[in-house]
């Protein structure tokens, strides 16, 4: 498997990417909806680990 690191310059050229990209107006918003895709998908990994209660009562 490939390693890969983001150091200082590789992460200086993709801020300016993503600026030039969407422009400066819109990197709120994106940056709004990215950690709300975040969360989404935390919730969801914390909800697909949970135990379930009605299976282990089926199995009776």
């Amino acid at each position: 498997m490939i390693g890969f690191t983001l150091g200082g310059p590789e992460g200086i050229i993709l801020l300016v990417l993503v600026l030039v990209l969407f422009g400066g107006s819109q990197l709120p918003k994106l940056a709004k909806n990215l950690g709300k895709a975040q969360k989404e998908f935390k919730d969801g990994l914390d909800e697909a680990n949970k135990p379930r209660e009605d299976a282990s009562s089926d199995a009776d």
